[in-house]
């Protein structure tokens, strides 16, 4: 097995290139093969947002007027209306990831639901408002309501998280929203919600 590597520097960041050749498939992708590949790569300071959606390992139909788009990491992607130089905490906005592992028993899906509600990012001095089994497109799913604070400016907020069972992974959903704005928020968050549909 041959190995390179290579630091691509960024702005405010550097990204790392590996890259590892079978000796099998040495003939095809020789040295200069290699260099050749590390010499096309770029930062590049936007994604497009089509490109992005590509990569999740699920698709949204409906973003329900967020006007900010980004992924947050492998199966993850953020919808919000506001941006990260002021915050996303300041706006509604909504969460959309997988969580890998083995669904829970039906018997501890509301464990589970309140544990991970205790785990979002971000939010503090949690209280449990609701908490209750539902279906999302005829799966088992459970949704859970949080009173909280969040942000550097210790905003109040309101947040539901729900989980959608069935199938290898879980389907977790978190939508956020300043207290003030959760009324008009919520069926934007689930109009998001039901839009989600599986790859395939």
């Amino acid at each position: 097995m041959r190995r390179y590597s290579m630091i691509l520097p960024g702005t405010g960041f550097s990204g790392y290139v590996a890259v590892q050749v079978p000796e099998a498939a040495s003939k095809i992708y020789t040295d200069d093969a290699v260099r050749q590949m590390f010499a096309s790569a770029v930062v590049r300071k936007d994604v497009p947002v089509d490109e992005q959606l590509s990569l999740m390992p699920f698709k949204v139909t409906d973003f329900s007027g967020f006007k900010t788009t980004r992924m947050l990491g492998p199966g993850a992607l953020i919808l919000a209306d506001g941006d990260e130089e002021k915050g996303f905490e300041a706006a509604p906005f909504v969460v959309i990831g997988l969580i890998a592992g083995v669904a829970p028993e039906a018997g501890d899906r509301g464990r589970v639901a309140q544990q991970a509600a205790t785990t979002i990012p971000g939010v503090r001095e949690a209280r449990i408002t609701m908490s209750e089994p539902i279906r999302i497109d005829g799966m088992p799913a459970y949704e859970t309501r949080v009173e909280a604070t969040s942000g550097k400016d210790n905003t109040p907020v309101t947040v539901v998280q729900w989980l959608r069972f069935g199938g290898p992974s879980t389907l977790r959903i978190i939508g956020s929203a300043p207290r003030d704005q959760w009324s008009a928020a919520f069926p934007r968050f689930r109009a998001v919600r039901d839009g989600i549909q599986p790859k395939g």
